[in-house]
């Protein structure tokens, strides 16, 4: 493993939780995300929460298009084996996240939908606040669980 991303890992692993206060408006908002379907409405709240979240945490705001596009999917047998909800661009500071179901074309659940706008944000927070190279590590999952919890 190349020094840079060991020495990410093992701080990534070592940090288990987001060092900010939720606020009543990240959570109002975040409320309101887990009652939209709409792209139009989840783009705007999507950046509004996100918004939030930066300044809460005190990091350079992100750019996040909620497209109405179907998911990035592939399939194998005749069944999808992969879907992607969206992605985040570090260099660019940028989250992509689809609307819609990779085979029926329906808007996301709710709950997927802002789970999936978290998990991208928490790719963020690590590559801004923490400074490392964000990874799907123990610590990134409880990073995520705890800020998810709080804003429910």
């Amino acid at each position: 493993m190349h020094m840079f991303a060991n020495r990410s890992y093992r701080k990534s692993n070592r940090t288990k939780k987001v060092h900010f206060k939720i606020s009543e408006l990240a959570y109002g908002i975040s409320a309101e995300i887990l009652q939209s379907s709409e792209v139009d409405h989840r783009q705007r709240l999507s950046t509004e929460l996100l918004d939030e979240l930066c300044d809460l945490a005190r990091i350079d705001i992100v750019n996040v298009e909620i497209s109405s596009a179907k998911q990035h999917h592939r399939r194998s047998k005749g069944r999808v084996s992969m879907r992607q909800y969206g992605y985040y661009k570090p260099d660019v500071r940028y989250i992509y996240i689809t609307n819609h179901t990779a085979v029926r074309g329906q808007p996301l659940a709710a709950k997927t939908f802002l789970n999936t706008l978290l998990h991208e944000w928490m790719h963020h927070y690590d590559t801004h606040k923490l400074k490392i190279n964000s990874m799907h590590t123990k610590g990134f999952y409880l990073r995520l669980g705890q800020l998810e919890k709080n804003l429910r």
